[in-house]
């Protein structure tokens, strides 16, 4: 069989799948964008074993923030990956992380070629469009939060199957047109690096030289940096906060270090994914944090990759997220409101006075790991998915 696996983000997680899907004997593209800060280094084209792996390239790199050229960006991004489908002629089509114009598009060249597509719904953007623009624009934001949400149910509706990355999307997809018979939910999942790197690049002995809580991957909208900052505030003098991001909120961050006294805070720009198991290997312990509202739209994917490192997690995160049940249930970090800055401090201190605990925790994120994040079952899982609307 032959499938294209459309991944925006470039994650290393749907790499693997697409990997996995080769190894049995398909014929797999794998297409993700090129043109995005969040891109992780490392990705490239290759063909392998039944792989080819395609990088898309806008014309100028993706501006995120300037709404107009963003929207006339991602059309052409639509562009580009409908001539890559059409290119390639699968007998199916797995696509996620897509924005809505390049998703909607996707959607409708498929249904004229007879292709079947499968949604992977990895967020609500239609719903987080919405909610984001209503607070920056008001009413003028709400008629273009609802264009963005018309897309997003247009491409549900007309796709032949959605896999959902968590139960709590379900009931929503539902309600937006998406097949009830044809539902999957299939949680994301983490690549088990080791959790070691026997050659560990200078960063990373670096972060191990000394206590040191680390924050990786994108400070959108969605996130509040702010809580980074009243964390190295907190544990000043007991540990560092490295932050590796790039994008408004790394900005943001960069400049609160620049006009205050904030020795504890390091931002630095995206490593080599290849070097990243190395780096978590060497941070005391991993933070994410989340809005109360994004909760509702959103699942920290950063938090899986977290738990396969084997390492603590401090996380400001609505209780009711995924990701938050998930720590919870594993035992493998601590949670707080994502409102509440002065419980994230004191957390992050309780756990860099207990050794005990930090190898607790670690040990059972590792271990939450390894027993749920089984490329061969999440490959059946999704071939399962493939065979309903292929047959």
């Amino acid at each position: 069989m032959r499938i294209l696996v459309h991944d925006f983000g470039g994650y290393a997680f749907t790499l693997q799948l697409s990997r996995a899907l080769a190894a049995r004997g398909h014929a797999v593209c794998h297409v993700y964008c090129a043109s995005h800060q969040t891109t992780p280094p490392g990705m490239e084209e290759v063909t392998d074993r039944g792989l080819l792996i395609r990088a898309l390239h806008l014309r100028r790199p993706l501006n995120k923030y300037a709404l107009l050229t963003r929207w006339r960006q991602e059309r052409e991004y639509g562009t580009l990956i409908t001539a890559v489908c059409r290119e390639f002629r699968p007998s199916v089509v797995l696509s996620g992380n897509a924005p809505l114009s390049a998703q909607y598009r996707l959607v409708k060249a498929c249904r004229t070629m007879r292709i079947p597509i499968i949604y992977w719904l990895q967020d609500l953007i239609g719903e987080a469009t919405q909610r984001l623009l209503r607070q920056k624009m008001g009413f003028a934001g709400t008629l273009i939060g609802q264009y963005f949400q018309g897309l997003e149910s247009s491409a549900l509706a007309a796709s032949d199957a959605t896999v959902a990355v968590t139960g709590d999307f379900v009931s929503r997809a539902e309600a937006m047109g998406a097949d009830c018979n044809r539902i999957h939910v299939i949680e994301n999942w983490a690549v088990l690096d080791p959790v070691s790197a026997p050659d560990r690049p200078a960063l990373a002995a670096e972060l191990a030289a000394s206590p040191c809580l680390l924050y990786t991957g994108t400070l959108s909208m969605k996130h509040n940096p702010a809580l980074l900052v009243h964390l190295a505030e907190a544990v000043r003098g007991q540990a560092r906060v490295v932050v590796i991001s790039q994008g408004m909120g790394a900005d943001w961050l960069k400049e609160q270090k620049a006009s205050q006294d904030l020795p504890a805070l390091s931002v630095l720009p995206y490593q080599p994914k290849a070097e990243l198991p190395a780096l978590y290997a060497a941070a005391t312990a991993l933070v994410a944090v989340l809005e109360e509202d994004a909760s509702v739209f959103s699942v920290p994917s950063k938090v899986l990759t977290y738990l396969a490192a084997g390492k603590p997690l401090l996380l400001a995160v609505p209780a009711a997220n995924l990701a938050a049940r998930i720590v919870a249930e594993a035992g493998a970090g601590h949670i707080v409101p994502p409102g509440d800055p002065g419980a994230l401090g004191q957390v992050a201190l309780d756990l860099l006075g207990n050794d005990a605990a930090r190898e607790r925790m670690g040990r059972a994120a590792r271990a939450y790991a390894e027993r749920t994040f089984s490329i061969d079952q999440v490959t059946d899982r999704f071939l399962g998915v493939i065979e309903q609307v292929t047959r």
